[in-house]
């Protein structure tokens, strides 16, 4: 979703979106991720966008390759459909029961530029993998997920178990508290946002927020922890807003 992450503990405050933002919100949660130019126009007006606007939007977002237009049809690119991925497996994260295993990577890799540094570091978080120090990074291996292969390029991998608490490990590695009190302010300001446009707003903070959340086991969470009730909530506004063309498909 569009919007930028508020830190950690702070109360985001969801600001009117752009006719760009608005359309990216529809398509990332549209399955299939395409809409007819006659479906967007009459989802886009109770957010304030209109025809002529939504138009200057499309054509600059295909001049972009965020986009991607065959007739009168628009769908994500290959990098936004990527998005979509990890948009949907924040809301529905596979996980399988925990036996105490955690996932480690430690870089090996030297000698590579400061951007191709940055794209590994955001890959591993994507990955919900947290860095413990420079170059290392783990988590419990309760995601039912493979490391992707093309990291024994750059890194070794390993699994095994830490001598230090889990408990403790996490804390180190997670801010969890401050995780959870965002996230039950994220909670509270969708319940009280009162029009289209502030509660696309407020949802698409939501789905942003699901992206940093670590998807620990549950025996290693704070007591009521709000990620199924954010993701609950996401979920039912997902599909309220599938409903008059069926956005979300049979995915």
């Amino acid at each position: 979703m569009p919007l930028k992450d508020p830190p950690h503990g702070t109360a985001p405050a969801p600001r009117p979106l752009s006719a760009r933002s608005v359309v990216l919100s529809l398509l990332l949660g549209a399955h299939p991720p395409r809409l007819p130019v006659k479906d967007l126009l009459r989802l886009v007006e109770p957010f304030g966008v209109g025809g002529s606007t939504l138009r200057a939007a499309l054509s600059r977002m295909v001049a972009a390759g965020d986009l991607r237009r065959t007739d009168a049809v628009y769908g994500l690119s290959d990098r936004l459909l990527a998005r979509q991925r990890r948009q949907d497996e924040a809301v529905r994260p596979l996980t399988r029961p925990w036996d105490g295993d955690w996932e480690m990577v430690v870089i090996t890799a030297t000698g590579r530029d400061p951007a191709a540094r940055a794209d590994l570091r955001s890959r591993l978080g994507e990955l919900r993998l947290a860095e413990l120090r420079e170059g290392v990074w783990l988590r419990p291996a309760n995601l039912a997920r493979p490391l992707p292969p093309e990291l024994d390029r750059v890194a070794l991998t390993y699994r095994g178990r830490p001598d230090e608490p889990a408990s403790r490990l996490v804390a180190r590695l997670w801010p969890l508290p401050a995780w959870a009190t965002t996230a039950n302010t994220l909670l509270t300001g969708a319940a009280a946002a009162e029009t289209p446009a502030t509660r696309l707003a407020a949802y698409a903070a939501m789905v942003r927020h699901l992206l940093t959340d670590p998807v620990l086991p549950p025996e290693l969470l704070p007591p009521h922890w709000p990620g199924d009730r954010l993701r609950a909530a996401y979920a039912e506004y997902q599909r309220e807003l599938a409903g008059p063309v069926g956005l979300l498909g049979a995915g």
